[in-house]
């Protein structure tokens, strides 16, 4: 006979999306008289990362927001606009603070506990599902949530694009920011490399987050991010004097690769799952949407499949967009000053967020030049 599964779930992974799941089970009261376990390895305990996203009202993680803007900014050569983004706030929450907060919630839930551990493979089995640990160990539940991921061999129609970034948090002597607005893009940098910005975070007149962020294929040298950071907080920010406290460095995948749900009683959740928009790099909004959605199917029906969040259009949208600026068939400062001249703010984000009419959607394509991006669907069309 085959032994039960030991655990009612396990989630694979505590990064974001496993750790977000895990705070909505134990909130919806799911995780109630279930045996979970949280795999990783690392521990989570440093500052390692930002998420930065928008909402019109408080989310599940209103209480760890660290700082939020309802002004933003907006530049690039030539262009500068300051963007009043009501009724949505601009928020951000610090890698140490969200982690934190969920292992907090994680101890005081009596069938839930977190290991560190290596993952090397997870797979169905007849009654359940099986993960393997690096040191030999095999656990079993009945389902397991993953978020661990990698890409396969491309083919001719992939785009891999990388947004790849890295930021300083710094503090200087005298005031130089304005706390009240963040600088959502800045693309007053050079753009050899693909469409390349900053992002700029003020926590106080003197410390703010700046971030040094690039569409491209491949990473590059640390002196590159080194000197272009040095550069514009010198030479653009007219930062002379400060200090570094800490540094973040990360890379998303932009492609048009579709990552799979999972099957049977695995069930992909994060990037790995698709939850990461293809031609922006978002994924904090889109991970809770979906965990929610999970988590109310699995009350509802038993299962973690819930109908499709996002329609097929979207997934369009971002692939004509991903081969604009994978083809470079128009400079990426161009296309996001085009677009954030020629719409509200507004209704940027709610097309960003998936949540916008076709009405919306068709009012915001008109704005951008024609040609680019007529040729850029016959290829998607094409290459599906």
């Amino acid at each position: 006979m085959t032994p039960r599964p030991t655990y009612d779930y396990i989630i694979a992974g505590a990064g974001c999306a496993g750790l977000s799941l895990a705070v909505h089970m134990i909130r919806s009261g799911h995780a109630t008289g279930r045996k979970i376990l949280l795999l990783d390895h690392d521990a989570k305990r440093s500052n390692d990362r930002t998420w930065c996203f928008w909402e019109t009202k408080p989310g599940l993680f209103e209480d760890i927001v660290y700082k939020s803007w309802q002004s933003l900014l907006f530049r690039a050569p030539g262009v500068t606009r300051s963007l009043s983004i009501e009724p949505y706030t601009y928020k951000l929450i610090r890698g140490v603070d969200f982690y934190r907060y969920c292992f907090e919630l994680i101890d005081r839930e009596p069938g839930m506990e977190f290991r560190q551990a290596r993952i090397t493979a997870c797979h169905n089995r007849e009654d359940g599902a099986e993960v393997a640990l690096d040191d030999g160990t095999l656990l079993t539940a009945g389902l397991v949530f993953n978020s661990l991921y990698s890409l396969p061999s491309p083919d001719t129609r992939d785009i891999r694009l990388l947004q790849h970034f890295r930021g300083w948090l710094i503090e200087t002597d005298t005031d130089a920011f304005n706390p009240e607005q963040a600088t959502l893009m800045d693309f007053r940098t050079g753009q050899d490399a693909g469409a390349t910005f900053f992002y700029v975070m003020p926590f106080s007149e003197r410390q703010a987050l700046v971030e040094y962020t690039l569409f491209s294929p491949a990473l590059l040298d640390e002196k590159d991010y080194h000197g272009a950071l040095e550069t514009y907080i010198g030479s653009i920010l007219g930062v002379g004097q400060y200090r570094i406290l800490e540094k973040e460095a990360g890379a998303i995948p932009m492609t048009n690769h579709r990552f799979p749900r999972g099957s049977g009683r695995i069930r992909n959740i994060g990037t790995a799952g698709g939850q990461t928009k293809s031609s922006s790099g978002y994924t904090f909004r889109f991970i809770q949407k979906e965990v929610a959605a999970i988590v109310k199917s699995l009350e509802g029906s038993g299962h973690p499949f819930p109908p499709r969040q996002h329609g097929k259009r979207f997934t369009f949208y971002d692939n004509v967009l991903l081969s604009v600026l994978n083809q470079r068939r128009m400079p990426g400062h161009a296309l996001f000053s085009r677009l954030f001249e020629k719409n509200r703010p507004q209704d940027i984000m709610r097309f960003l967020d998936n949540e916008s009419s076709l009405t919306g959607e068709l009012k915001i394509i008109a704005t951008l030049p024609t040609m680019p991006f007529l040729r850029a669907a016959a290829w998607t069309v094409a290459s599906s």
